[in-house]
């Protein structure tokens, strides 16, 4: 990967819980963090959102408004090249459903945020404060 790749993540709330789920995949397998992943080209960052938060946990909702951007930047090792992501942190309301986990994740779940599970990916408080703090009370009346 020789430029920086256009992703999503979709921080959804449900009145105090927050939608996570635990990555299948290389390089985060096992960490909790927002369901997420590419955009595709043409493809606008709320849609993509809505879009990957339905083909992760199922989950229905509708794309607010994008607050926050994380680069996830690492090396792979030996000949093969480094990556580097760019997660546009897309503030999601929940509409229906119940999260089922899809084959790129391990399991997916609403939590309390003062209840978060262990093993979180980096910047998950910080995004999740963000939108708080941002949102808030909107947040927490979902």
């Amino acid at each position: 990967m020789t430029r920086p790749v256009a992703a999503v993540i979709a921080v959804t709330w449900r009145g105090e819980e927050v939608l996570l789920v635990r990555r299948h995949n290389p390089p985060n397998a096992g960490l909790w963090g927002f369901p997420g992943g590419k955009v595709e080209f043409g493809e606008p960052i709320l849609v993509a959102a809505e879009r990957e938060l339905l083909e992760e946990t199922g989950v229905r909702g509708e794309a607010r408004a994008a607050f926050d951007a994380v680069d996830v930047i690492g090396e792979r090792g030996g000949h093969v090249p480094g990556y580097h992501y760019l997660l546009v942190a897309v503030l999601v309301d929940w509409r229906s459903g119940e999260p089922v986990a899809d084959d790129d994740v391990d399991e997916a779940a609403w939590f309390r945020w003062d209840a978060l599970p262990d093993g979180l990916l980096a910047n998950v408080v910080r995004v999740g404060e963000r939108a708080r703090s941002l949102f808030a009370p909107d947040t927490a009346r979902r």
